[in-house]
């Protein structure tokens, strides 16, 4: 049974409380994290990252997701636009993908020769241990979920305008290639999962229940983090509170929307 919605925002909103806590802690430390979110098409990256970046602020936190590498990009050192994005102190950054689309996109779809999925297979260790080693953290995750609920998951995108940008043509050829991509999955697994860099696994058939399970665990895995809540107190003002005025050529635009609380005013 799916994760009721009332219930799931009940759930979620002493996570998000307690992430504020974290960002200020980050910025009171000058600690830095890196989240990856990785998993097929459709798992539900998107939603996740909305819901641990939604009440945090956004100087402090970046999404990125990146596209796919320009010409010039091709020719440099893989990781290098990747770099260009970590961290500075206090920051959290969320990657939606990352440089483990080599093991994964690339290497499916074949947008990567053998041996460059090799070099990626040796590097990509040693490139995480720099990070650690240089006081980074950095959380992997992996967002699974059941074929048959990405297919329905597909066709709810194709059937919403407002989803339907999320289907690129990439996504409708993985499509054909589910088990290609589990293998593929594995395959990075052995090279990459680490003592100092693991993956982690959420089940995301249910994307609510994923959501709570994967920040609950991001939670727990970061060092404690107490933060004392800033007080803040409001002084009476000396005059009467003020309306907007305008003055001269510039005015609002029409409210066209009156009536949009229902209730005819």
């Amino acid at each position: 049974m799916k994760t009721n919605k009332k219930h799931y925002e009940e759930l979620l909103k002493p996570l998000q409380r307690e992430l504020v806590q974290v960002q200020q802690w980050l910025q009171n430390t000058g600690t830095r994290v890196v989240v990856l979110l990785e998993g097929r098409d459709a798992a539900g990256k998107g939603g996740v990252i909305n819901a641990i970046a939604n009440t945090l602020n956004p100087r402090a936190c970046r999404v990125v997701a990146l596209p796919k590498p320009s010409d010039r990009e091709r020719t440099q050192w893989y990781f290098q636009r990747y770099v260009s994005e970590l961290p500075a102190g206090g920051e959290i950054v969320l990657f939606d993908r990352s440089w483990y689309n080599r093991a994964g996109v690339e290497k499916v779809m074949g947008y990567c020769s053998a041996v460059e999925y090799e070099r990626f297979l040796n590097q990509a260790p040693a490139f995480e241990k720099m990070l650690v080693d240089d006081g980074v953290l950095l959380f992997k995750y992996w967002l699974s979920v059941d074929q048959a609920l990405q297919e329905e998951r597909f066709a709810e995108r194709a059937a919403d305008p407002l989803k339907r940008w999320k289907l690129s043509p990439v996504d409708l050829a993985a499509r054909q290639k589910y088990a290609e991509y589990g293998n593929a999955r594995e395959a990075m697994f052995r090279a990459t999962h680490s003592a100092h860099s693991p993956w982690w696994l959420v089940d995301f058939n249910d994307q609510r229940r994923g959501r709570l399970n994967l920040i609950r665990h991001l939670l727990d895995h970061l060092p404690s983090h107490p933060a004392a809540e800033p007080v803040i107190e409001f002084e009476p003002l000396p005059e009467p509170l003020l309306k907007e005025r305008f003055e001269g050529a510039v005015q609002p635009i029409a409210d066209r929307f009156k009536s949009a609380n229902g209730n005819g005013h």
